[in-house]
């Protein structure tokens, strides 16, 4: 008899290797299989590690204006406090401005872990703002990891600097690596002085993409790439440019939705471009993660976010509400190694297998429940710490993972609008919940901490089971937990043409 442990974080009776893998290049498990430094650079950088962004923070710069490329997805926009997608920004910062603000945030928000230099222009198109703030950030603020976010046109001509700041994690955009479909993406690019169009500008950008990428791998600096999955424009072509990329030791790929939509402004949007589907991206990202371990958990941050992924507390930092703070950061340093240690602490009880949900089960029953049992998509509200800790009214988003007799796998994030925002609309906003029910399709769970009446029988008329009963458990461990409980009770049969087909 095997002793089968069906809430660990391996996945339901998975490999020790689970998640790696898989590909998805998350959890604890995922990273088991790199070398210690390599898993040390990552073990509290909440974008390049599934399981860190539970539980660290990460905060964006705003230094950087200008941009020697234009995409058609994007429109920078400057004080804007409404809009949550890269290349938005409320105030514009200097050097020095930006330096203050992460000692208030860090002093603040000890959870902070990672700065980064996203925008709202491209941080290389701006060197002289960018490597100041890194310098003077690296001299006052040593025990924050510092990274920067690029379009690769001027990367190989700033990777030493970048390495002599110590910078060893950069993201870098690659959405094609072929120069006829970088022409649809690209109109112009700004190069040696002057502008370059058409088929032309994409062939120069790839290439400098590829030296730049090349040149940080050779330095073993980690290199994420960030692709945007453009339906009907680079959706196939983006499993060549995960392969590539893997090919070249890129250590994370992201393949991220289009934000389209007409208000925001962009080629793409105004002319009715349309995004990907949930299913769309997921299933593209199923089909690059044979080649490339694959970053599901990105909330394409604005380039002046603050705070854990999934939420954005800059307005609490503005330039006014800091600019009397005297800080102590020696002292704040001090705090941040308590708390990061508390942090730890929690990380590692987490990962001890769990008291419960433990059954004797043949190998011959593994393999049976393998075989004739379908996988569910279970979606979680949670505040952070890897707990199921929010109510489903004011979730924000949910993370929906996929388990199956073989693993609990993390599969992306639905954003959704927060149906109770206080006493005084809670349950009034009937629109919100037809919205979070859209999102949520494919999902046949919704795991929270608590959720009311109204939303529940909603949620039970569209086909989708709430959860309140594992309230502060640990995400994947009481995922695990519910599907072994619906397998016993036979919910996840496979249907009786697919079981047939399987036998076969």
């Amino acid at each position: 008899m095997l002793k089968l442990q069906v809430a660990s974080r391996a996945g339901v009776g998975a490999s020790a290797e689970g998640c790696a893998s898989s590909g998805c290049g998350g959890s604890s498990a995922g990273l088991s299989h790199l070398p210690e430094h390599i898993r040390a650079k990552v073990h509290n950088h909440p974008c390049y590690s599934e399981e860190a962004h539970h539980h660290y923070a990460r905060m964006h710069v705003a230094v950087a204006p200008a941009c020697n490329i234009q995409c058609h997805y994007c429109n920078r926009k400057y004080n804007c406090a409404n809009e949550s997608r890269p290349g938005v920004v409320s105030e514009l910062l200097t050097p020095a401005q930006a330096v203050k603000q992460v000692l208030a945030v860090a002093a603040t928000i000890p959870q902070m872990a990672v700065l980064g230099i996203a925008g709202p222009g491209d941080p290389l198109a701006n060197p002289e703002r960018t490597l100041a703030t890194f310098q003077a950030l690296a001299e006052q603020a040593p025990d924050i990891k510092l990274c920067v976010s690029t379009n690769g046109l001027a990367l190989p001509d700033l990777v030493e600097d970048l390495c002599a700041l110590n910078i060893d994690h950069v993201t870098l955009t690659i959405n094609c690596v072929d120069p006829d479909v970088g022409a649809h993406i690209y109109p112009w690019i700004f190069w040696k002085n002057r502008r370059i169009k058409g088929r032309k500008a994409a062939e120069i950008l790839i290439e400098r993409q590829q030296q730049g990428l090349e040149m940080l791998v050779a330095r073993g600096v980690l290199v994420k790439v960030n692709s945007v999955l453009i339906p009907g424009v680079n959706d196939e072509h983006l499993k060549e440019v995960s392969r590539l990329v893997k090919a070249k030791g890129a250590f994370l790929h992201n393949v991220m939705p289009l934000i389209a939509e007409p208000e925001h402004g962009t080629f793409y949007g105004l002319m009715g471009q349309r995004g990907p589907t949930h299913e769309e991206l997921q299933q593209l990202q199923d089909a690059c993660a044979g080649d490339m371990a694959m970053m599901r958990h990105c909330r394409q941050c604005r380039a002046d976010a603050v705070g854990m992924l999934g939420e954005d507390r800059g307005a609490e930092f503005s330039l006014d509400k800091i600019e009397t703070l005297e800080i102590d950061y020696p002292q704040a340093m001090a705090r941040r190694r308590q708390v990061h240690a508390a942090i730890e602490a929690q990380r590692a009880a987490a990962a001890q297998p769990p008291a419960k949900g433990e059954i004797l089960i043949s190998p011959t029953a593994i393999k049976r429940v393998r075989r004739e049992t379908r996988p569910v998509l279970m979606a979680v509200a949670t505040s952070g710490g890897g707990l199921i800790n929010q109510h489903f009214g004011q979730a924000r988003e949910f993370l929906v993972y996929e388990a199956s007799a073989q693993e609990v796998r993390f599969i992306g994030v639905r954003k959704v609008g927060a149906y109770c925002s206080g006493p005084e609309d809670c349950g009034e906003l009937d629109w919100v919940l037809e919205d979070t029910l859209r999102a949520l399709s494919g999902c046949e769970v919704v795991l929270c901490s608590r959720i009311g009446f109204e939303p529940w029988g909603q949620l039970e008329a569209a086909g989708i089971t709430p959860n309140g009963e594992h309230a502060q458990e640990p995400i994947e461990q009481a995922v695990a937990s519910l599907y072994q409980e619906w397998v016993a009770a036979g919910r996840v049969a496979m249907p009786s043409p697919e079981l047939a087909r399987r036998r076969a």
